[in-house]
């Protein structure tokens, strides 16, 4: 008897479809209750297509044969953000509430790390899942960013963009690239960046303890990325340039064209 061997894309993709049709009441709840005007509504919206479209593609190569709890959990965190990019940038036209603002930051980070926990606890840790909360967990820091920046100043960017610009140094220096190895140190300061950041965004404190907190987050982030930086140059780069070597021997001398 022949096994059907074909995948069925349709039951994972319709989830992601339903993430983002839960994406567009949410906006559409902000933009009943507080009014969200047209730069929230088409940020929100940009966000809604562009996670279900990046999502779909990754689900698509893949391949799961489920979508899983654990990346239901982290769909579900990606919409809170989403609303929160949705305030955020209504906020450069308008002042919107900021306690709703906090609100739906405080819940995403709360559930960060939940994702993971089912994960393990149902048998479902995926790579994928595991780049969809680390790309979730990135964006939320750079939307947060760029709100207490309007307070504090530009430096506040180099939270949010500090991971980008390791990911775009990462093109120039494959190395970069290298697994590392696991560290409570690093998760303890990713899980910093983000209640420091809601801290100061919270507008309670008294200016100059935002900006401590803010530059204890900055301070503890050049630590970590410093000190994974130096690991990979002194585990992962002579390894890189090993292998480049090895290449190049084996491809032999140029064959230089006969006069």
């Amino acid at each position: 008897m022949a096994l059907n061997n074909t995948y069925d894309a349709r039951p994972v993709q319709q989830e992601t479809a339903v993430g983002a049709g839960v994406q567009l009441l949410l906006l559409a709840l902000l933009g009943t209750v507080i009014g969200l005007g047209p730069a929230g509504w088409l940020t929100g919206l940009a966000f809604a297509f562009a996670t279900w479209a990046v999502l779909s593609r990754a689900l698509l190569r893949s391949r799961p044969r489920s979508f899983g709890p654990a990346n239901r959990v982290t769909l579900g965190r990606a919409t809170l953000v989403g609303g929160v990019t949705a305030l955020v940038a209504d906020s450069f036209q308008s002042s919107p509430p900021v306690t709703v603002l906090v609100a739906l930051t405080a819940v995403a980070l709360l559930l960060d790390g939940v994702d993971g926990k089912v994960a393990r606890r149902t048998g479902t840790s995926t790579a994928l899942g595991a780049r969809f909360d680390m790309e979730v967990d990135a964006f939320l820091i750079l939307v947060l960013s760029v709100y207490v920046s309007m307070r504090l100043g530009a430096w506040v960017l180099l939270i949010g963009g500090m991971r980008y610009a390791f990911v775009a140094a990462a093109r120039v220096a494959p190395w970069l690239n290298a697994p590392l190895p696991p560290s409570f140190a690093r998760k303890t300061v990713a899980a910093i960046q983000g209640v420091c950041l809601l801290l100061a965004g919270c507008e309670l404190l008294p200016h100059p303890a935002e900006v401590a907190v803010v530059m204890l987050a900055l301070g503890s982030l050049v630590w970590s990325f410093g000190r994974d930086v130096l690991w990979l140059w002194r585990t992962s780069r002579p390894l890189v340039q090993e292998a480049r070597a090895k290449a190049r021997a084996e491809q032999g001398p140029p064959v230089r064209a006969a006069r």
